[in-house]
C-alpha cells in the first residue's frame, strides 16, 4: 500500500531544498544530512501550497531555489545572486517566507493526487535503490579486479621467492661441497708434507 507523503523543507549551504517524502528519515536520507535537522529545528514539514504542488509533482526528488528566495522549486537551480550581499534583507526576506508559509492552505486535498504521487514516490524510491545497486556491484566488480589484480602479484612474488630459496640452496650445496673438498685437499696435503719434511729431515743427517 502506497505511504501518504508529505512535504518537507530545510536549507543547505547555497539552496532551499524541498522533497516530498513519506516521512521525516526519508527527507533527511535524500537530502544527505547527517543530523537530524529536524530535532535542531533546520527543517520542517511545509505547509505552502506552492512547495507542497512542486514537491508532489516530483516524489522523492530533491528539489532546490537559491537560498533566501521565494522563487519556485526545481531540481536544478541557479546559485543565488547575491552570495555577499546584505543578509539582513535576505533574513527579512527569509523570515517574510516563513511566515507567508505559516497560512494554512485553502486547496482542496486531492486523493487521487495524493496516491498517484505516493506512488510517484515509490518508483522514484525503486529507481534510488536500483542505481544504488548498480553502483554497488560497480564498485564490488571493482574489488574484485584489485583483488585478482593483488592475488595475481602476490603468486607472482611467491614463485619467485620459491625459485630464489631453490637457487640459493643449490648454491649453498655447492659451496659446503667446496668446503668438504677443500678440507679433504688440506687433510691429503698436510699429510704429504709431513712425510717429505721427514723424508728431507733424514737425507740430512
Amino acid at each position: 500500500m502506497a505511504r501518504k507523503l508529505k512535504t518537507y523543507q530545510t536549507s543547505l549551504g547555497f539552496y532551499d531544498l524541498a522533497i516530498a517524502a513519506p516521512s521525516m528519515k526519508a527527507a533527511l536520507e535524500a537530502w544527505g544530512a547527517n543530523s537530524n535537522l529536524f530535532h535542531q529545528g533546520a527543517a520542517k514539514e511545509s505547509d505552502d501550497p506552492d512547495v507542497i504542488a512542486a514537491a508532489m509533482k516530483k516524489p522523492g526528488v530533491v528539489l532546490r531555489r537559491p537560498v533566501g528566495s521565494d522563487g519556485a522549486f526545481s531540481e536544478q537551480a541557479e546559485l543565488p545572486a547575491d552570495l555577499g550581499g546584505d543578509r539582513r534583507s535576505t533574513k527579512a526576506a527569509r523570515k517574510s517566507k516563513s511566515a507567508m508559509a505559516k497560512k494554512p492552505s485553502s486547496r482542496p486535498l486531492d486523493k487521487a493526487a495524493e496516491r498517484k504521487a505516493a506512488l510517484a514516490y515509490e518508483r522514484e524510491e525503486r529507481r534510488r535503490e536500483s542505481e544504488s545497486a548498480r553502483e554497488e556491484a560497480a564498485r564490488q566488480k571493482e574489488r574484485e579486479r584489485r583483488q585478482q589484480a593483488v592475488d595475481k602479484a602476490q603468486a607472482a612474488l611467491d614463485k619467485a621467492e620459491q625459485e630464489h630459496l631453490k637457487r640459493a640452496a643449490a648454491i649453498q650445496a655447492q659451496v659446503e661441497a667446496l668446503e668438504k673438498r677443500s678440507q679433504t685437499e688440506d687433510d691429503r696435503w698436510n699429510k704429504e708434507r709431513e712425510r717429505l719434511e721427514a723424508e728431507l729431515r733424514r737425507a740430512r743427517s
